[in-house]
């Protein structure tokens, strides 16, 4: 113990040494001025009622770099963390999350010591089920009627924007299923067993839709069994084992392993880029239906892993031009709406991976490389809304009536992309904002000395999260959100943080804050479900809302507007007569085709806020300044 002890201990200090030289001569000084300027903060804060514009315009400008998407989590593990220095318990550097993830953009707004860790909220208590083999002591298996409708349930909310199962498939193998247990040095007996597993409980979450037990979410007693016929991955690769690996890692998301599912995914996209699913095959004596089974499962997979990689910052696996492969098409005596459904949240997926790529990632060359990236990035979505198909468009929702599920998933996707594309522009009119010392709060955008180009982008974006807000709020009337889909709650936590953002950013506007009510009431409701992670991100958004108070008492979350959205839930429900978002985006008030010109040196700035670091001192500074009003 004493050598592990002092190993540990002479690797920390090589660690600290290490960061100590790294930063070196050019962090003298700015460590000398941060000191004389945070302590001067302090002392106005502490002695007389400053404009916070002001402190926020000095604070601002510290920034810190290397780490700042990690957090130290409670094993040792380093991950991201909003105090000045980080405890290393372990060597290990796991937990990575890119600039991307909404948890990290929401982290840099936090206005607390504490920090939004994914891994900190599990679904779950007992974790032996991840070590140990749980044998063959199944769960019974539920009436043929029950498991038929819980098939139902979860193709609802997966099969139709996913299609990894479909029904005369899943009545193939669940009589099989019920014949026996599989022989264990059958791999397809295994991996067909360990698929109605995750189909039962699939059904079983997003039915019931609620925390019911103590272990877990509803569904995890067949999910932690299934696991027990999942072969290794370094068996043979199958279409089969395709289909499971991606439900595996699907709902190792759900239950927050995201780690988990990260390398799941991966590992199932892979296994069908060893098949060549990802390009055509020219055997003409492979039927139709084959081809159609062999295109829809790649599009699948590689709209997961597109969904998991960029939501949660990390690179995608594959590039498109390494793709040849025809998109699904329908099948003989087929609804064309199947068909429709799932190339439409296909492409949106291609578009989101393009997101990841063209918007957060490090490498970015210059602004107005920038700037291009997101006018071809909002053509694309222009031009996917255009051409939906007529299967789809026609579906289009009544918010007066019960949406279909696909079309709520296929639209919130839509949505989330124009979200995650102006995210970063939005952080840069915060610190606009904030770093400016302008004396008029009811000023316009164009007034804030925003261009013309980066005020379209920004209310293109706070129309689509109006319209998500809509959308979940909408869902949640038919018991239609699911409480513990990785999907509608990142999209939720999404918009709600967007409009978080733009209601600190900008003059208060009372359909922004009754969206922004709206999408943390869904909020609200999935955290009272039992979703523990949910809860800490609404509880999150809400100290960021209520944490950053103007004084002059006029601004998005002045006085007059903490009456309006604070103080008074019932706000969420808009009257008939207000339009809060509309589906289209044909009828909202800015037009969502792009064309400007980009103006490269303030693009060139919208691209340093992507890494500024604004969750630091400038934010301890508002708790200073709250603590002593």
């Amino acid at each position: 113990m004493g050598a592990t002890a002092r190993g540990g201990t002479a690797a920390r200090g090589k660690i600290e040494r290490r960061e100590d030289t790294e930063r070196g001569k050019e962090t003298e000084g700015r460590e000398g001025r941060q000191r004389r300027e945070g302590r001067n903060n302090r002392e106005e804060a502490e002695g007389q009622d400053v404009d916070s514009t002001e402190i926020f315009k000095q604070a601002i400008e510290f920034g810190f770099s290397g780490l700042d998407n990690w957090v130290v989590g409670n094993s040792g593990q380093l991950r991201r963390s909003n105090s000045h220095r980080l405890q290393y318990a372990q060597l290990t550097l796991v937990g990575f999350m890119g600039n991307s993830s909404s948890t990290y953009i929401a982290n840099r707004l936090n206005p607390t010591a504490d920090t939004l860790d994914w891994h900190k909220h599990p679904h779950y208590r007992d974790t032996s089920w991840i070590r140990h083999s749980l044998g063959h002591e199944t769960p019974p298996l539920p009436p043929i009627e029950i498991a038929q409708r819980l098939y139902r349930d979860q193709h609802a909310y997966i099969g139709t924007i996913f299609s990894f199962l479909d029904e005369s498939q899943f009545n193939q193998r669940l009589e099989r299923a019920y014949e026996g247990l599989p022989d264990p040095n059958n791999i397809d007996e295994c991996l067909v067993y360990c698929q109605i597993l995750l189909v039962f409980a699939f059904g079983q979450m997003y039915s019931i839709n609620q925390w019911v037990d103590k272990e877990g979410p509803p569904g995890f007693a067949y999910f932690k069994y299934a696991l027990a016929f999942l072969p290794n991955v370094y068996e043979d690769s199958s279409i089969l084992f395709i289909e499971v690996l991606s439900y595996v890692a699907y709902f190792m998301q759900t239950i927050n392993r995201r780690d988990s599912a990260y390398l799941l995914i991966g590992i199932s996209l892979r296994m069908a880029i060893s098949l060549g699913l990802h390009q055509e095959i020219s055997d003409k004596d492979i039927d139709n239906d084959t081809r159609e089974h062999r295109r829809r499962l790649w599009w699948s997979t590689y709209s997961m892993e597109r969904l998991l990689c960029v939501t949660s910052g990390h690179p995608i696996s594959i590039q498109d031009e390494d793709v040849d492969l025809l998109l699904p098409s329908p099948r003989a005596q087929e609804d064309a709406h199947i068909a429709s459904v799932l190339t439409s949240y296909t492409e949106l997926s291609r578009i989101q991976g393009i997101i990841g790529e063209k918007i957060y990632r490090k490498k970015q060359k210059s602004g107005s490389d920038l700037s291009a990236s997101v006018q071809s990035i909002m053509r694309r979505l222009s031009d996917w809304l255009e051409k939906l198909p007529e299967a789809v468009k026609s579906n289009a929702p009544d918010l007066s009536q019960q949406p279909s599920r696909e079309i709520v998933s296929t639209y919130l996707h839509y949505y989330h992309c124009i979200n995650m594309t102006a995210r970063p522009i939005l952080l840069y009119a915060i610190q606009q904002k904030l770093a400016s010392n302008t004396q008029q709060p009811d000023t316009d955008r164009r007034e804030q000395g925003l261009s013309t180009d980066i005020i379209h982008v920004i209310n293109t974006a706070i129309s689509a999260a109006r319209s998500s807000a809509s959308i979940l709020n909408t869902a949640a009337k038919y018991n239609l959100v699911a409480t513990y889909g990785f999907i509608d709650g990142e999209q939720a936590f999404s918009a709600a943080l967007l409009l978080v953002m733009v209601n600190i950013a900008f003059p208060y506007k009372e359909t922004n804050a009754s969206a922004m009510n709206m999408a943390l009431s869904v909020l609200q409701g999935m955290a009272e479900r039992g979703n523990g992670y949910i809860k800490a991100c609404h509880s999150l958004l809400m100290k960021i809302k209520s944490t950053i108070k103007p004084l002059d008492g006029h601004g998005p979350l002045g006085l007059h507007a903490q009456t309006q959205m604070i103080g008074a839930p019932q706000s969420t429900t808009l009257s008939q007569t207000e339009s809060l978002a509309p589906w289209h985006p044909n009828n909202q008030d800015q037009p969502f085709t792009m064309d400007f010109e980009g103006d490269s040196a303030v693009w060139a700035e919208v691209l340093e806020s992507i890494d500024i670091d604004m969750d630091r001192q400038w934010v301890e500074t508002v708790l200073k300044r709250g603590e002593n009003s």
